[in-house]
C-alpha cells in the first residue's frame, strides 16, 4: 500500500532515528509526501504567566530545530523531499495535530523500553499516538 502523506515524530533518541529511517523508506514512492515534526514543550498556567515565556526552558525550541536540521541532513542523503514542522506542546498531541493539519495517511513513531518510573510518570508517546490517532500508525521498535 502506498501512503500519500506520512508524518513522522522525532526527538533525540535512537528509536526516533529508526522511525525516521522507516518513514524515509516508505516515502520513496513518487507521490509520497513526508512531514517531519519535533515538539517543544509549552508552559501553561502560572509558569507561563510569570514572564518565562511560552516555551519550557528545559526543552527549548532550539533543541527541536536542531533535531529537524539533523533529520533534513539525513533525508538529503536519502533523496527524500520533506517538510519540517516545529510542533508545540505534549509530543503526542503535537504529532497528532501535525498529522491532522496535513491530512496524513500514516503516522510513524519510534518506541523504546521506558524505565518503570518514567513510564508511570509520563506514559508513552507512541502509545498515546496510537490510542488517539484517526489514521494508521506505525510504531517502529
Amino acid at each position: 500500500m502506498g501512503w500519500k502523506t506520512i508524518v513522522v515524530g522525532i526527538d533525540d533518541t535512537e528509536a526516533s532515528q529508526r522511525a525516521l529511517e522507516r518513514a524515509a523508506d516508505l516515502a520513496q514512492t513518487p507521490d509520497a509526501e513526508l512531514v517531519v515534526t519535533s515538539a517543544a514543550a509549552v508552559l501553561t498556567g502560572m509558569a507561563a504567566g510569570h514572564g518565562v515565556g511560552p516555551w519550557d526552558p528545559a526543552d527549548s525550541p532550539d533543541e527541536h530545530r536542531a533535531e529537524l536540521a539533523h533529520a533534513r541532513d539525513y533525508l538529503r542523503g536519502r533523496n527524500v523531499t520533506a517538510e519540517f514542522v516545529l510542533g508545540a506542546g505534549e509530543p503526542s498531541d503535537a504529532i497528532l495535530n501535525v498529522a491532522e493539519e496535513h491530512n496524513a495517511d500514516l503516522i510513524v513513531v519510534g518506541t523504546r523500553e521506558a524505565k518503570l518510573l518514567e513510564h508511570l510518570m509520563s506514559g508513552s508517546v507512541s502509545r498515546a499516538v496510537a490510542k488517539k490517532a484517526h489514521t494508521d500508525v506505525l510504531i517502529v521498535h
